[in-house]
Formats: C-alpha cells, sequence, structure tokens
C-alpha cells in the first residue's frame, strides 16, 4: 500500500492495529535520530508524534508526500503549525484523550503536598523512622483555588469536592452557571491567591499567565499557601520557587511540568528542596490515556485522509481560507477583536452580539469563529481554532448573536461587538484600512481612530483644555512614550474618550497614576503585543 503513515515517540500500538483496521499501513521504527527522520520522512502521508518530535519548517521540507500531522496527546507547541499550514498540511490532537488522567494526577500531588507523601517514603525506605517530622494536614475543610475552569479543571473540582475542600476558581470565561454546577464558587485573581490554602492551575502559558506566582506578588498570597502545576511550566516563576518557600510565603511546591524539559541544571537544584514534590510530566502517563490518544488520533486521521470528518483538526479552515485572499484580512480583524474583548469584557460575562456590515458580512460565521477565538486563546488551556472555538464557547455558556447589513455604515465594511450592559465599554466597531492596517472607528458612539496594535490605554474624560496633557505628563513621568492617540467627542456634553499606544507593556502600578487623576475615569489597559 502507498499510503503510509509514520508513528514515533513510541506511540502506544493500538494506534498502528487501529490505522490497518482503516486500511492504511503503519510503520513504527526504533528511535531514530533526526538525519535518519529527514531521510525516510518524504515516504509518508501522515505522522503521528508525542512531544519529543519536533516537526518545524526544516523537517517539513523534506516531507513532500505529508498531508496530516497527528499528535497524540493536546500540547502542539512541537508542532510549527503556521509552517504546516503554509504548506497545506492538516495538525490535528486530541484535546479530551487526558483529561481525566491529567486531573487525577493533581489530586495526588495535592495529597502528597498534604501529608509529606515522597518525603516520608524516602525516610522510610533510608531506614528511618520519624512521625513527627511529617506531620501532615487535612484537605477536608480546606480551600482549594483553580485557575482555568476548563475540562481538566472542572474535574479536578469534581473529584476534589468529595475530599470535602471548599473550591474556588478564577476564569473569566467560565459563567456563573457552569460554576454552579460543580458547587464552585467564581471569584477574581487576586481574592483567590490571597485566601485559598492550596492552588492548582490549568491554564495555557501567555503573558498573561507566565509567573502568575513569583517573589513580585508574593505578598498577595494568602501565607502557607501550598501550590500545584500539572499545566505548563513557567506559570510559576522557577527561578522564585525556593525563596517563595524559604521566605514564608508558600509551605509546599508540587510540579509536573517545566520551562525546558528536562529541566535545566540550575532548575534540578531547586527541585532538591525538600518542599518541592516533582514528577517528570506525567500527567497524560497512564496506560488508559495512552492508549486513548493513540486510538482517538489514528482515527481523527483516517477520517481526515477519507475527507469524512476533520474533527481535532486545528488548521483545516485555515487551509481552506489561505486560497480565499478577500476573507483573510477581516479574519485578521476579527481575532484582534476577540483578543481585544477579552480584555474589556466584565469578567464571566456570557453574552456577546456582533454585526457585520458590507462585503464581510457573507462570511459572518467563519468570522465569529475568529472571534471567539480571540477571546479564548488566552484562557483555554487546550489549543484553540477556528474548528473548535465555538465548542469551547457553549461549553462555556456563551450566549451569541449574529447581525449582518449589506449596507448602513460609511466605512465599505464593518464589524461592531457589543459587550453587556455594564461594561465600561459597551460597543466598538472596527475596520479594514489596507494591508495590515486595522483600526478602530468607533466606541460607545464616539468618532476615534486608532490602530488595533501594541499596548492600549483607553479612558474616558472630561472634555475640556488640558486633560490630554495630565495625562500624557503621568505617562512621561514614569518615562513611558505615547506613540499615537486618537480622541472622540461626542456632538453634544461635557464627555471625551480618548485612546492612546504607549510604547511598553503597562503594570498595574503605572496605570495607577492614570487612574487618581481628576475627570478621567473608566480607565482601561489593552495589551495587544
Amino acid at each position: 500500500m502507498s499510503d503510509k503513515i509514520l508513528l514515533l515517540d513510541n506511540v502506544n500500538p493500538l494506534s498502528a492495529d487501529t490505522f490497518k483496521e482503516r486500511g492504511f499501513e503503519a510503520d513504527q521504527p526504533p528511535k531514530m535520530d533526526r538525519a535518519e527522520l529527514k531521510k525516510i520522512i518524504g515516504n509518508y502521508i501522515g505522522i503521528v508524534v508525542r512531544s519529543a518530535t519536533t516537526v518545524d519548517a526544516d523537517l517539513l521540507q523534506h516531507a513532500k508526500k505529508l498531508e496530516v500531522i497527528g499528535r497524540a496527546g493536546v500540547g502542539v507547541d512541537n508542532i510549527d503549525i503556521p509552517e504546516a499550514t503554509a504548506r497545506g498540511i492538516l495538525v490535528m490532537n486530541t484535546p479530551d484523550g487526558n483529561t481525566i488522567s491529567t486531573a487525577e494526577h493533581t489530586c495526588g500531588l495535592l495529597l502528597a503536598l498534604s501529608r509529606n507523601i515522597p518525603e516520608a517514603v524516602s525516610k522510610v525506605k533510608s531506614n528511618g523512622w520519624d512521625r513527627k517530622m511529617f506531620m501532615g494536614t487535612e484537605l477536608h475543610d480546606k480551600k482549594l483555588g483553580i485557575v482555568g475552569l476548563g475540562k481538566i479543571g472542572s474535574e479536578v473540582a469534581l473529584r476534589m469536592r468529595a475530599f470535602g475542600m471548599d473550591i474556588f476558581a478564577y476564569d473569566p470565561f467560565a459563567t456563573h452557571e457552569h460554576a454552579e454546577t460543580l458547587d464552585v464558587e467564581l471569584m477574581d485573581l487576586d481574592s483567590l491567591l490571597g485566601s485559598v490554602d492550596f492552588l492548582t492551575v490549568h491554564t495555557p502559558l501567555t503573558e498573561k499567565t507566565r509567573g502568575l506566582i513569583s517573589l513580585e506578588n508574593a505578598n498577595k498570597l494568602k501565607k502557607g499557601i501550598r501550590l500545584v502545576n500539572c499545566a505548563r511550566g513557567g506559570i510559576y516563576n522557577e527561578q522564585d520557587l525556593v525563596s517563595l518557600i524559604e521566605q514564608g510565603y508558600v509551605d509546599g511546591i508540587a510540579l509536573d511540568v517545566y520551562s525546558v524539559e528536562p529541566p535545566s541544571p540550575e532548575l534540578y537544584e531547586a527541585l532538591q528542596h525538600p518542599k518541592i514534590i516533582c514528577t517528570p510530566h506525567l500527567g497524560a502517563s497512564t496506560e488508559e490515556a495512552q492508549e486513548k490518544v493513540a486510538v482517538q488520533i489514528a482515527h481523527q486521521m483516517a477520517d481526515a485522509l477519507e475527507k469524512k470528518n476533520f474533527k481535532g483538526s486545528l488548521n483545516s479552515k485555515s487551509i481552506s481560507l489561505l486560497t480565499n485572499k478577500e476573507v483573510h484580512p477581516y479574519l485578521v480583524l476579527a481575532e484582534k477583536l476577540g483578543r481585544l474583548m477579552s480584555q474589556l469584557k466584565p469578567e464571566n460575562a456570557n453574552q456577546f452580539s456582533f454585526e457585520y456590515t458590507g462585503v464581510c458580512a457573507k462570511y459572518a460565521e467563519v468570522l465569529t469563529d475568529g472571534i471567539l477565538k480571540g477571546m479564548l486563546t488566552q484562557y483555554v488551556s487546550e489549543a484553540v481554532n477556528l474548528i473548535n472555538a465555538r465548542h469551547y464557547s457553549e461549553e462555556r455558556g456563551f450566549k451569541i448573536k449574529e447581525t449582518t447589513s449589506s449596507d448602513g455604515s460609511m466605512y465599505k465594511d464593518l464589524i461592531t461587538i457589543r459587550l453587556s450592559d455594564d461594561a465600561e465599554y459597551r460597543e466598538i466597531s472596527a475596520a479594514v484600512f489596507g494591508p495590515d492596517d486595522y483600526r478602530i472607528v468607533e466606541i460607545d458612539g464616539y468618532g476615534i481612530e486608532l490602530r488595533l496594535e501594541g499596548d492600549i490605554l483607553i479612558y474616558q474624560n472630561m472634555d475640556r483644555p488640558g486633560m490630554l496633557a495630565a495625562v500624557a505628563g503621568a505617562l512621561a513621568k514614569q518615562d513611558i512614550n505615547i506613540g499615537a492617540l486618537s480622541l472622540g467627542r461626542a456632538a453634544k456634553g461635557t464627555q471625551a474618550i480618548t485612546a492612546v499606544i504607549v510604547d511598553k507593556q503597562l503594570s498595574k502600578e503605572e496605570l495607577e497614576p492614570i487612574f487618581q487623576l481628576e475627570g478621567v475615569q473608566h480607565v482601561r489597559y489593552v495589551s495587544l503585543s
């Protein structure tokens, strides 16, 4: 048979069996070096990898027949999706296969932390016996904080509720209805960090989550908190782990993931601390999970190759759109608006309205997918794409209203997003001005024109002389430069809206002087960097 699939990274043999049942020849060679892989990859229409093989542009240029790349698992950091997309190669993953295994491993680490299990085991095995040294604490009646209430976070909540823990969560996209079904109370992040006894994270690694816990924000933590990370390395600042413990902020840390795997020599040294529990990325390492993802990815890839179904695809819609030059700029605009919207919407809001005017109206469905992808990417631990964005939004209870119009605007094409009435900025319109030129053109009825890029400061102010100078002065005192700005004034009234692009990302401390200015309100900072 000519339709051959290459199985790498010790994928469970059930994958090969499943491919053969579906009529495909599957090869599972022993471990090979990269040079050997380059020599043979051109013979295959599909490859299956886990995390060990890096599928980058260098490898793909040798894969002349390749049609599908399958990731037997969730994370696709080792796959160059834009390069695969440009070559018309489907990329697929199995986002559900590891959910239970990772949730159970998280629960195991919570128990290990509370009862000092690893250190006690080591003591006894070295012929020691000291019960007082390993005095633990019950999980019952303790407060567990979960950052990220997606599939894995929700499964952890269900299991730890059975231990009698009080469960709290931070997830700006989780609805109160979803939280109530889990008997979980939603909180803002600072309140969560300051009140829980144990914290577990289930989010992607983004600029918002990198270093979520560090010495810099240690004063926000409840003293003696215990930390678990089975999500992504780097969410807890690895350089600060030992200091967090020795300075008394944190009483114990359990890690299954690291920013570099295997860990660097410096991190290995830190992991020797007796109050740090470390496992070698075992979240998905159960026989059941590996069997599940091996069979699942084989069926998904076979379906795709037979043009039956593209479930699990991360880029199939993107591939079809590559040949449609008309829709591409509107899709870029939609994703940018989604990122903007995710930072302006009230936390836990679930009702959104999108309006498409002009030529872009005929692409309303895919543009809504683009907005949702932009909204969810930084908050959902699974890979979000145009295919699954609606699924994740429906899972979180989003209620979406779409309207279209062929005309009615001074702009040829316009995308308008509307948030709930309690949002500080409820309606934002944007348009495509040219290649790589995407601009906000209206906010809450105020005409304004500002490129959708970089770091944006939006605020409402009294329409009187000196207001812009006051804000510019507050920024200048902190050596923050203004790169661009736009002012919007109402035809009648005393209020105006100002949007400013600054030359750097702003911290809460740098924003504080703006909040304090008389006549300035509704200050919001949005990063599209």
